[in-house]
């Protein structure tokens, strides 16, 4: 099985002594080459030309906008291209390989709602069920009082959430780091996302704390899929990685994914790198950038973020990809009824409320369980965007499938932010066109 290389190209002069960022693509022309023998078999030769892709990643590189990228496209759920970029760690010179290890960040939310949804199959809570049948202190919260720029001035809960709104952002909670609410304040002097916390832990302080909105009234994004790793917990009687490990991950062969990165594996682990400036998404300069939003990865830690704290490689989340684009199967296993993918991919916001994020322009945009939903196709994409479903991570790990193309697309960095990036955009468009 044939698999050609493109070599570096030298790109613009290295600054204060890093060196140059060469890339080295490795992707195919018809057939499946390095994640093969991990998805465990071969691809049909695909009718796409993805030619395209390669120049259009690698011009990140050469302009020091993105140390590396890697890159996964499967038809109708098979995979039929793979490309790696540039490096993984540029003082080691590493370069970016089938088997580095991403921190996935939001990635995770994914994860953690499937979790949800196989102990919803499993019969143990329904979608509508208030949150206070399983946090009782949630039957007294306080809402922020609108409008109004004093967390203080709140008005009473005029009722409980439900599971369904806390899947899909619509719950009223906020999430602190992004200085979206005056609640937000009160989210960062209560440590809310520590990680030296628990999810228990994490329960109790978002009982003292008011939400940003009545339940069902916003989308906004928030700490809600870490409150439902910890009602995972709950229903399963397990630790959350207990869960995912026996669940989801095992089942999957997802041998790379965890919340930490194992001696064994660091290596492996890519470097995380951030712009000199962080408003500008094609901004040049990268520099290495602390682990501060989950903490760090080289040893356990009491919280196992649902909504951030995962790690693994594109072939791991590829696998879970395909298990999504199969109907809740790959191959012969099965992790969930093709009907509840369906139902997780299927706009469950109240009609009126859109999906808003304050840095990320997010038209057209639902949100299902766990998953946004495309309504109409973005500048230079084709119809067949429409009831695309998605997400990604903070650091520009981002994954789609879209039904109506019969495409799956992959492509993860390590940029501090990378989510809803240009290069992604790029890239989506690039595969459209040549569905097209």
């Amino acid at each position: 099985m044939g698999e050609t290389k493109n070599d570096a190209r030298e790109g613009a002069t290295a600054r204060a002594g890093v060196p140059l960022f060469p890339s080295r693509a490795r992707f195919l022309r018809g057939k499946w080459c390095s994640l093969s023998a991990t998805l465990g078999r071969d691809a049909d030769m695909s009718s796409l030309d993805l030619s395209a892709i390669a120049p259009a990643m690698q011009r990140y590189i050469d302009d020091e906008i993105l140390v590396g990228i890697s890159a996964v496209v499967l038809q109708d759920n098979q995979p039929v291209y793979e490309a790696h970029f540039g490096h993984m760690n540029i003082a080691a010179g590493k370069p970016m390989a089938a088997d580095t290890i991403y921190r996935i960040y939001s990635n995770t939310k994914i994860v953690t709602s499937v979790a949800a949804m196989c102990l919803h199959e499993d019969g143990l809570f329904d979608l509508d069920d208030p949150l206070d049948r399983w946090f009782p202190k949630f039957a007294n919260l306080r809402v922020l009082a609108s409008p109004s720029s004093d967390p203080s001035d709140t008005v009473p809960l005029e009722r409980v959430a439900t599971v369904r709104e806390l899947m899909c952002h619509n719950a009223g909670f906020s999430y602190g780091f992004l200085q979206e609410s005056p609640v937000d304040a009160l989210y960062t002097r209560h440590g809310v996302i520590d990680p030296r916390s628990t999810l228990a832990a994490m329960e109790d302080k978002l009982a003292e704390i008011p939400l940003a909105n009545q339940p069902g009234v916003r989308w906004q994004y928030s700490v809600s899929t870490d409150l439902l790793a910890r009602l995972v917990e709950i229903w399963s009687g397990q630790s959350f990685p207990d869960f995912l490990a026996q669940r989801i991950f095992e089942p999957l062969g997802m041998a790379d994914t965890g919340f930490i990165v194992p001696p064994g594996k660091v290596g492996r682990f890519a470097e995380n790198y951030a712009p000199d400036n962080p408003l500008d998404p094609m901004a040049p300069g990268l520099t290495p950038a602390p682990d501060a939003l989950v903490g760090t990865y080289l040893e356990p830690k009491p919280m196992t973020s649902g909504g951030g704290g995962l790690v693994g490689t594109i072939g791991d989340y590829t696998r879970f990809m395909q298990m999504l684009g199969g109907g809740g199967a790959l191959g012969e296993t099965r992790v969930l009824r093709a009907e509840t993918v369906d139902l997780m991919h299927t706009n469950q916001l109240p009609e009126g409320v859109a999906v808003s994020l304050p840095n990320w322009i997010m038209p057209n945009t639902q949100f299902g369980l766990g998953l946004a939903i495309k309504t109409a196709p973005a500048d230079g994409e084709t119809d067949q965007a429409i009831g695309e479903y998605h997400w990604g991570g903070m650091a520009g790990t981002h994954s789609f499938i879209a039904p109506r193309a019969g495409l799956t697309g992959l492509l993860f960095t390590q940029r501090m932010p990378g989510f809803w990036h240009p290069f992604y955009h790029e890239f989506k468009r690039l595969l459209y066109q040549a569905a097209a």
